[in-house]
């Protein structure tokens, strides 16, 4: 036989099988996979010196690359493309793998104070067919791991071709790389060098299917869309008004990616600890956090709406609020005495401007102090209250968590209680067995505050000691819900509760004793996350790290690790709380969330500024908030600081006419800026465009209904029903009310037109009924100070009632339908209905859901849950059909057991609009029906 010579490719082989031979079939897959297509072949230039103060001996000391670069903002100093770890063993099971691997010692540990940790285990679980979680963790010593419960399936999917992904393992550096099997693309891909993993730093980066991703809060952003030029966004929950770049109230870290096939996806870093993320050009992110672990979760989509469907079944759906909470809010700090209050609720209803929900902010309290009444200034406020709810509105009072201490005349009995119970937040007791101090809102008994002194000054001089409640405990919680109830019954009664301050917020700094006791590298960590205070410390403005706080189950953890839960753990409580009392749904307003706040509450975006720049940014964060599982959400109409300007407040209050959170709110020692506060011209406008918010709450509520029981978002960007659209991805100017209901504000001062975009389907304009030219493309649309543009989408009903000054009268109209017909003259929609208040009326079924179909000119009715009682039910009453190309020579409407019926109707054909009134029939909506019109 002759010789060849051995080619390089050959050797390639030789060695590679040789290799295969000495591992599992498992290993020898991912080997041969990782010198396949799933390699990566791009570096990126991975922060190594985040840190201010980098220069070229601090990164070559760290064993890193210094290199000047032409790309603005692109770091100097970076990672060696073999930094990290890597595999030193891997175990491939049906449900997952399980990886050991190990620091790459080729390189100095990073951080003296936070050594790096050798050995760590990854297990990668596949969930179900759409999800998968990876979880690297020290496998030798327990860590901090976030104690929120998920709702994961109750086991893994084992069968691969089930599964719309695929998992591959990159050897050195050590890397995870999601595949979707449809589109071959990888959605995931952290074999990129910096992974690290130490005590107080731990940081992991990927590549980005394409340059559009989405979330990550909450922090305010310029786009809806991220811009991914190297920058970099510190979460940590801080009682800090939006701002750019500025760390606020809460911590959601989950963002929703598109790929190039169209495909979407999300990532949730399960992770409570300050972090913070910087999207890379490559496109690439990087998060870093400074404790836990790194335990994340994806879904795979493929929608955007499926995508936000199972993250919100993992994390909780949306809670379901009471129906009047839907209706138009006003709220102000510093209204001075009930009187104001009861003067503005009379000229609200002399001006016929509908609205459902008043608050009171922290003047009605007793120098603010919790669950207690100013029975000088407001001592006319309970029976204000039990007025006006006798008339069909809701009252909402705030609630601070911080309780004062300082009480030197009597008893003040929720502080009293809380400490017969041990609720507050107390030092560790190897510190101390005191609680941990602070300062927030009451003032000092029989003091007068000098509002001429400085801020800092005011708090020293005049502001009580204060005690934080654990959350965390079940004891807190029972407290907590007593404290509440005892208001209701000896005080004030109320519909919903407002919880203000939850950071939590703390007017000194760590504690209103000398300095924070205990480990100082938990108040000042070895990396410090971009943070508005980073140059102050974590505990700027809240309480100490080194505080302790105690979970369900005993186990002892510190505020470093659960800072970032505070609010999310004061929501549950507060939600179960007026559940108890009132026997009724309500709704809770929470400032500060995590994921899964929003299974029970509803968030406005905080206190934003009166500016035409806020406008926009409010439409970006409910947007965000869609995508995080709280679709009750919204900003503060006007503006909550500084004086709000005439004709920026007019096209507020047409925007915030749909938020589904809508409220106006201001500040205190700012002149008034609600509906009546600006003249009769202001207060039309307003009414016109509540009413029609009204009209629609029927639409409204039903989407409310499907976020909470399918996951489907409320405010809906248009790239999530048009996602095979690019020009969409980008577009935050405008946005969607589910899928049939196209909202376009004026966002700019002086403008009378506005420039937006008309996705590829029917649409109609809502004030006219009439169909609109064009489709696919941008257009100028006029938009007069009176007017804000609002097209409803063809193939969609949307139900609906006649407006009235508020919920608890218009609920008492007949059901009307508004069919726009798409190009083929087909359209559907459905309404669900309760009693508005009840108690788990889905999960009881006390609920009437009826299903609306057109096709050929045939409308009828199914109803697939008739669990509604008889006081509750609706009768039809006027249908508009939108889109009707021919002329109607009559209409039919026919019900089981009753005699075809005809019906009076009115056509145009100009602009093609059928309506009929079926009012005279007393038709029960929960009873099926079918209405036909005849065309010549």
């Amino acid at each position: 036989m002759g010789k060849r010579l051995l080619s390089g490719s050959d050797v390639t082989l030789m060695l590679l099988f040789a290799l295969v031979s000495l591992l599992s079939a498992g290993e020898a897959e991912m080997i041969r996979e990782v010198n396949g297509e799933a390699k990566s072949s791009n570096s990126s230039r991975i922060d190594c010196h985040p840190e201010a103060g980098s220069d070229q001996a601090k990164c070559e000391a760290r064993g890193c690359i210094w290199k000047p670069s032409d790309v603005p903002k692109e770091p100097l100093c970076y990672y060696p493309e073999t930094h990290g770890y890597i595999i030193s063993n891997t175990v491939e099971k049906p449900s997952g793998i399980t990886v050991d691997i190990v620091r790459n010692t080729d390189f100095p540990i990073q951080r003296s104070q936070s050594q790096d940790i050798n050995k760590l285990c990854v297990e990668i679980t596949y969930l179900s067919g759409q999800s998968l979680r990876w979880k690297i963790f020290d496998p030798a010593n327990a860590r901090y791991e976030v104690p929120v419960p998920l709702d994961l399936p109750a086991a893994p999917e084992t069968e691969e071709n089930n599964r719309l992904y695929r998992v591959q393992i990159q050897h050195k550096p050590f890397g995870i790389q999601v595949i979707r099997k449809g589109s071959k693309e990888i959605i995931w891909d952290s074999a990129m060098p910096g992974f690290t993993f130490s005590d107080q730093f731990l940081q992991i980066s990927t590549r980005l299917a394409s340059n559009y991703i989405y979330g990550i809060g909450e922090t305010e952003h310029p786009s809806y869309s991220h811009d991914l030029n190297f920058h970099t966004y510190g979460l940590f929950a801080k009682d800090q008004p939006p701002g750019n770049k500025l760390n606020s109230y809460g911590l959601h870290p989950f963002y929703m990616g598109l790929e190039k096939s169209r495909n979407a996806h999300g990532v949730l870093l399960l992770n409570s600890n300050a972090m913070d993320v910087t999207f890379l050009p490559d496109p690439a992110l990087t998060y870093r956090t400074i404790g836990g672990i790194l335990d994340f979760y994806m879904v795979m989509g493929p929608s955007p709406e499926a995508v936000v469907q199972q993250y919100t079944e993992m994390i909780g759906r949306p809670v379901l609020p009471a129906y009047w909470s839907l209706g138009f809010q006003l709220c102000r700090y510093g209204y001075a005495n009930d009187t104001e209050i009861a003067d503005l609720y009379k000229d609200m209803k002399a001006a016929e401007i509908p609205y459902d929900v008043q608050y009171a902010d922290i003047d009605y309290m007793e120098r603010q102090k919790d669950f207690t009444l100013d029975k000088v200034n407001f001592k006319g406020l309970p029976a204000l209250v039990d007025q006006m709810r006798a008339e069909g509105m809701r009252f909402i009072f705030i609630l601070d968590p911080a309780i004062a201490a300082n009480e030197t005349e009597g008893s003040y009995p929720a502080f009293d209680t809380g400490i017969e119970k041990d609720v507050f937040i107390k030092w560790p007791p190897e510190l101390s067995n005191d609680i941990v101090w602070g300062k927030v809102w009451p003032d000092y008994p029989n003091v007068t505050v000098d509002n001429s002194l400085d801020w800092d000054t005011q708090i020293k001089l005049f502001r009580s000691f204060v005690a934080f409640p654990d959350f965390l405990k079940n004891s807190t919680a029972e407290w907590w819900g007593e404290q509440i109830k005892d208001f209701y019954n000896n005080v004030m009664k109320f519909d919903g509760l407002w919880i203000d301050m939850n950071e939590p917020a703390n007017f000194v700094h760590g504690t209103a004793g000398e300095k924070c006791l205990g480990d100082q590298t938990l108040e000042n960590p070895p990396y410090m996350p971009p943070l508005e205070s980073m140059h102050r410390g974590l505990n700027h403005k809240t309480i100490c790290m080194n505080s302790e706080q105690i979970l369900a189950d005993g186990t002892r953890v510190k505020h470093y690790d659960v800072h970032n839960l505070y609010g999310w753990s004061h929501t549950k409580p507060t939600h179960d709380a007026l559940l108890s009392t009132t026997g009724k749904r309500g709704v809770i307003i929470t400032r500060s969330t995590y994921p899964s706040s929003g299974r029970w509450a509803g968030h406005w975006l905080g206190d934003n500024y009166s500016s035409w720049d806020q406008l926009l940014k409010s439409i970006i964060g409910m947007m965000k908030f869609s995508i995080f599982g709280i679709s009750y959400t919204g900003a503060d109409i006007c503006g909550f600081f500084n004086t709000a300007e005439y004709e920026m407040c007019l096209r507020w209050m047409q925007l915030g006419a749909f938020y589904p959170f809508s409220r106006n709110h201001n500040t205190i020692n700012m002149p008034r800026q609600d509906p009546v506060a600006w003249g009769a011209e202001f207060a039309a406008v307003s009414r016109d465009v509540l009413n029609i918010r009204y009209t629609l709450l029927p639409y409204l509520y039903t989407l409310m209904y499907e976020a909470h029981a399918h996951g489907n978002t409320v405010v809906r960007p248009l790239l999530h029903e048009f996602v095979t659209d690019e020009n969409t991805w980008k577009i935050d100017r405008q946005f969607l009310w589910g899928p049939a209901l196209l909202i376009t504000p004026a966002l700019d001062p002086g403008v009378t037109v506005v420039r937006a975009y008309v996705p590829n389907a029917r649409w109609y304009d809502y004030h006219t009924g009439e169909a609109v030219g064009v489709r696919g493309q941008f257009v100028d649309m006029d938009t007069p100070l009176s007017k804000i543009n609002l097209h409803v989408r063809g193939g969609h009903i949307l139900p609906w009632q006649k407006a009235e000054n508020n919920t608890h009268y218009s609920r008492q109209n007949p059901l009307g339908l508004l069919v726009a017909l798409d190009d083929g003259g087909s359209a559907h929609g459905s309404l669900f209905w309760d009693d508005g208040e009840g108690i788990d009326t889905v999960q009881n079924k006390r609920f009437l859901l009826t299903t609306f179909t057109v096709s050929s000119g045939v409308l009828t009715s199914a109803v697939p849950t008739d669990g509604l009682a008889e006081a509750d039910r609706l009768t039809l009453g006027l249908v508009k059909v939108w889109g009707v190309t021919a002329p109607v020579t009559r209409v039919t409407m026919s019900a089981t057991g009753q005699p075809d019926t005809d019906l009076a109707f009115t056509y145009n054909a100009e602009v093609q609009k059928l309506q009929f009134d079926a009012t005279s029939q007393s038709h029960s909506t929960e009873k099926p029906f079918t209405i036909t019109w005849n065309t010549a």
